[in-house]
């Protein structure tokens, strides 16, 4: 665009926050559950598996010590486009390590990489979502941003992951297959990148904060960093976004080895492919619907009306991998149906997290605020996950899932414990 040519302030939302949020969420989708199906491929077990990937939570967790960066330099759109160029990069390493004898370390290192720039993008996209879009119109599309994350969910951990699995069962190899499958994501990534070059608006708040003058860069930072830890009610806001996820974090990290597993170790014994239709297409639709609905229940009757109903959706379901675990079935639809339950659940459930996050996050501060919240809530998905794996080697299948139902009680405490605004949410009348 020529330098003189007026920039666009705003554009449809439909334009842009659908491909924003499929970006955002492919790299995640990547580093946190498509790792986890490429690694059990090639052999590693299950808790290496949960350990070392549960670390690429760590960028999401401290990404809050850098977000004031990104307010107080340069834009959020600069920043989006910077970071999925980087991106892109890091999926191709990725695919050119995995035939590599050391692979395991290689690839580690580039999903690293790759982590730390998807958590930048996503101080940036949330960042510009909220700047933006006016705030009826930011509850209005908390399904529809949510609902296009889970459209990257399947391309990636059902398209890609089907994808990988039928060069799987052709003439490739297991390692030659999955690069290939990553060079397709790298080339993906380089198609938003173009794609958002043009697409995304300018809006008139996306400037870098204002600092005073006489404080110093360090100041400026504790000051922004601080602010959010004297809102009021901190405590509870902090236990909410530690606990309300504490099962479903453990639980995702296990899904997928319990479905490639063979049945002598527990699990079903499904192919690469079937798990791609099971958990990354049948079940990421069901999260989708249950996104899109939490978001329009919210946007009628308010964050409050729904809070106890989303996290009896969240939880109760997961009794259904109980029953998989305990019966052990082999018909391919039951199963479908088993995980279509739970994830549905989850994506209903999930909604009002994302709310409480938005809601915590008002003020001066909001895109360093809202950071700061998904840090925490990374956190809480980091610790619980990297032991899950060693959980379920020392119970068992059936035992874990039992123990993962235990593990719910914290979510129901959480949400007796926080206050919240009955307007926040609603549709305006």
């Amino acid at each position: 665009m020529d330098a003189s040519t007026p920039k666009p302030t705003s554009r449809n939302p439909w334009a842009w926050v659908p491909s924003l949020y499929v970006s955002e969420g492919i790299p995640y989708i990547m580093a946190m559950t498509v790792s986890v199906v490429l690694y059990k491929r090639l052999g590693i077990s299950n808790a290496k598996i949960a350990f070392y990937t549960s670390w690429l939570y760590l960028p999401w967790v401290i990404k809050p010590l850098w977000s004031p960066f990104v307010d107080l330099f340069r834009t959020k759109r600069y920043w989006i486009l910077l970071m999925q160029l980087v991106i892109g990069a890091s999926l191709a390493c990725i695919a050119l390590s995995i035939p590599a004898a050391r692979f395991f370390q290689y690839t580690l290192a580039f999903f690293w990489l790759m982590a730390f720039s998807s958590a930048t993008h996503d101080i940036a996209a949330d960042g510009l979502y909220m700047l933006g879009l006016p705030e009826h119109l930011q509850a209005a599309f908390i399904g529809v941003r949510t609902t296009f994350y889970r459209i990257a969910t399947i391309a990636t951990m059902g398209g890609l992951v089907i994808f990988a699995g039928y060069l799987e069962g052709s003439d490739h190899d297991i390692p030659t297959a999955w690069s290939i499958a990553f060079f397709v994501s790298a080339a993906v990534f380089a198609a938003l990148f173009l794609y958002h070059f043009f697409v995304l608006p300018y809006p008139t708040a996306d400037r870098p904060a204002n600092r005073n003058p006489s404080t110093s860069l360090t100041a400026e930072f504790l000051h922004i960093f601080g602010l959010f830890f004297r809102k009021k009610k901190i405590v509870t806001i902090l236990a909410f976004l530690l606990f309300y996820r504490l099962a479903e974090t453990q639980l995702l990290k296990i899904i997928a080895p319990f479905l490639l597993d063979p049945r002598s170790k527990g699990g079903l014994g499904l192919t690469t492919s079937e798990v791609g239709i099971i958990y990354g297409t049948v079940g990421v639709i069901a999260l989708m619907l249950g996104g899109l609905l939490g978001g329009y229940a919210i946007y009628r009757k308010g964050l409050k009306f729904w809070i106890w109903i989303m996290v009896c959706m969240m939880h109760l379901p997961n009794l259904v991998f109980v029953y998989v675990s305990q019966t052990m079935p082999d018909n391919f639809h039951l199963i479908n149906l088993a995980v279509a339950v739970e994830q549905f659940g989850y994506g209903f459930g999930f909604t009002a997290y994302t709310m409480f996050m938005i809601m915590v996050s008002e003020g001066e501060y909001k895109t360093v605020h809202y950071a700061i919240s998904t840090g925490i809530m990374a956190l809480g998905m980091m610790v619980p996950a990297m032991a899950s794996g060693w959980l379920q080697e020392q119970l068992g299948y059936q035992n874990f899932f039992l123990w993962v139902m235990a593990a719910t009680a914290p979510g129901f405490i959480v949400v007796a414990l926080v206050k919240i605004d009955p307007e926040f949410g609603k549709k305006k009348t």
